[in-house]
């Protein structure tokens, strides 16, 4: 189930004396984030007047915070943004949309289990897949992914020897 909000980043802390807050994005960079106009926080919109990224970060000016003081509220919250605003290119998915899906072998069509989280490494992705008593960690490139269809509820991956660990134990 797709839902309207996408939590997209955390407030870290301030930035200068003019109220601005630094972002760590939770996204694939900090570029992303500085394209919309509204974020939201605790369910609420708030207004970005302007948004750039440094190094990393997002240093943002939220409407309504112009100092220090007003921007510390906001720190160690979910900054969210709206999917409605977005459009992702041919093939790109929010990960909140893959979590969760079953995972099958593109060879038999047996399941493997479900994906349980997406570790964000240097070199790519690596999807993290429990089930049945074992953990596959199968990197998120096109070799090993055979389709991804959050709409049909699942993911079909190409299995190579050393993927796959016994968590029974």
């Amino acid at each position: 189930m797709t839902t309207q909000f996408l939590e997209a980043g955390v407030v870290i802390g301030t930035h200068g004396v003019r109220g601005e807050v630094r972002i760590t994005p939770w996204g694939d960079s900090p570029d992303f984030l500085c394209g919309f106009d509204t974020f939201y926080i605790d369910g609420r919109p708030v207004k970005v007047r302007s948004a750039r990224p440094n190094k990393t970060l997002v240093l943002a000016a939220l409407e309504g915070c112009d100092t220090v003081e007003q921007a510390m509220r906001y720190k160690g919250k979910v900054v969210s943004i709206d999917r409605t605003g977005v459009t992702l290119p041919t093939g790109r998915h929010f990960v909140a949309d893959l979590i969760g899906l079953s995972v099958l072998d593109a060879a038999t069509g047996s399941e493997l289990g479900r994906l349980e989280e997406v570790l964000d490494l240097p070199a790519q992705n690596v999807y993290v897949v429990r089930g049945g008593g074992r953990e596959y960690l199968i990197p998120a490139v096109p070799a090993f992914l055979a389709e991804t269809s959050p709409e049909k509820g699942y993911i079909r991956v190409n299995l190579i020897e050393g993927l796959e660990t016994d968590v029974s134990n």
